[in-house]
């Protein structure tokens, strides 16, 4: 398995797009901080940019850059959930392109605890969207994913899914209010 990880790294890194599983459904990703490579993406899915992307990583070190700070008891819960299928939208940095924010001040971050997505953003954090087209289901998957995507894809990472049967709950990283069930 290393060995496609490290493959899949360099792809990223070359601004090139891949499919992998995760908590509930395969995933596309990218570098987050690559606008071509973005765009590409955007245009694979039929996704509109103003609907900003999630970012997974490893570890909160990764991610915390991307973030202002939020109150230390609402960061103690959002700890607590992770590593895990728990997306939570944090008050964006500085730092965080508008490609990735799309229309919102802020930002969708997730610390995996899916072991190939997790090798997969060991070293940088990655983008992590749905396999689908808009509007279409899931891909759960890699039939589905190549039927979908027969093309611009550069590398799909075949593995099990998590244990999740939908796509990760997203919640108000401040509120705690639930944003997608």
């Amino acid at each position: 398995m290393t060995d496609i990880i490290q493959q899949a790294q360099a792809i990223i890194q070359k601004g090139g797009i891949i499919a992998y599983p995760t908590e509930a459904v395969y995933g596309l990703g990218c570098d987050p901080f690559n606008e071509i490579a973005i765009e590409r993406l955007l245009q694979l899915k039929g996704r509109p940019r103003s609907k900003g992307l999630i970012i997974i990583g490893a570890h909160w070190q990764q991610l915390e850059p991307l973030t202002q700070a939020i109150p230390q008891e609402r960061l103690a819960t959002i700890m607590a959930s992770w590593p895990g299928p728990h997306t939570w939208i944090f008050p964006a940095s500085e730092k965080v392109p508008a490609w990735i924010s799309g229309e919102f001040d802020s930002i969708a971050l997730r610390v995996t605890a899916h072991p190939i997505a997790r090798a997969l953003c060991e070293n940088a954090p990655l983008v992590s969207t749905s396999a689908n087209p808009l509007n279409q289901t899931p891909a759960c998957n890699t039939v589905t994913l190549k039927t979908y995507f027969p093309q611009g894809i550069d590398l799909v990472i075949a593995g099990l899914l998590g244990d999740s049967v939908q796509p990760t709950t997203i919640r108000h990283a401040i509120t705690g209010d639930v944003v997608r069930a």
